[in-house]
């Protein structure tokens, strides 16, 4: 039985401020230390719950948050950017029997801890479908045309709600709860470790091989914070304009609808000055 985790850094553990998540700052030195612990647990409980592979991808900003040098020894990772699928590397392979959303978040324009889709600011709402979509509603649409259940989803009290809308039978594990989008109650690493631990256990009971989603045409809408950005998202080809703010397109299916969701994030980042967004 492989499983992937596919681990984000904002619903991690401590984590609930920008600082405690943004390479290179000295709370994000402190705060990667508890992001390790949340994965060493999930790869615990994992293991004994059955697994016998389990693979790591980093899912967070640069890609290259976790401590490898305190990664439990069973597991592999996959560390870096610029991955054909991003947040849920690995997938692809058809192999994997189930995933895990580790320290996962709502949300563009949702109530949660650095509630955000893919760009932390800048992106203020999106929609699959017609539906709200945070990056576990994406990341759970791709994996799903390759077979592979949702089988656990961590993070915020928030995040756990979200993942009722994508993942409703997955074990989930809130490690803080909201109380604002920069602040949160918290539990501390060795119990959330714990909580995680045993969830994951229990989650394996979820693992296998599913019948992958029929390829079907996704429909993206997206809405930004100023009219500059829905410009830039719109050199992307198919994505057009709907508004002054808001930009939609079409995909034949989820692994393209990422991939080119992926594309216009690139291009709403190189379209933003400092201070004025």
């Amino acid at each position: 039985m492989k499983i992937l985790i596919s681990a984000d850094m904002e619903g991690a553990t401590g984590v609930t401020w920008p600082a405690d998540c943004e390479p290179g700052t000295e709370q994000w030195q402190r705060c990667r230390g508890m992001f390790t612990s949340d994965v060493n647990a999930a790869i615990g409980g994992l293991f004994e719950g059955g697994a016998t592979e389990v693979l790591v991808n980093e899912a967070h900003s640069t890609m290259r948050n976790l401590l490898l040098e305190e990664l439990d020894e069973r597991a592999t990772m996959i560390t870096g950017r610029h991955k054909e699928l991003s947040m849920v590397e690995g997938v692809q392979a058809g192999d994997v029997d189930g995933i895990v959303f580790l320290g996962y978040h709502c949300g563009a324009g949702e109530d949660g801890v650095l509630a955000h889709t893919y760009l932390p600011n800048a992106i203020t709402g999106v929609w699959l479908d017609g539906q709200p979509a945070s990056e576990g509603y994406l990341n759970a649409a791709v994996v799903a045309e390759y077979g592979t259940p949702v089988i656990l989803v961590t993070g915020d009290d928030r995040a756990c709600e979200d993942a009722e809308s994508y993942a409703p039978f997955a074990r989930t594990v809130a490690v803080k709860d909201h109380v604002s989008r920069y602040a949160a109650r918290c539990r501390p690493p060795a119990r959330t470790a714990a909580d995680i631990r045993e969830a994951a256990e229990k989650a394996m009971l979820l693992a296998g091989r599913l019948e992958p989603a029929s390829p079907a045409e996704k429909a993206m809408e997206i809405e930004v914070d100023s009219a500059q950005l829905a410009q830039a998202a719109a050199m992307v080809p198919g994505v057009t304009r709907t508004g002054t703010r808001r930009v939609r397109y079409t995909s034949p299916d989820a692994y393209e609808m990422i991939r080119a969701f992926k594309a216009v994030c690139t291009l709403i980042s190189s379209s933003m000055e400092n201070n004025y967004g």
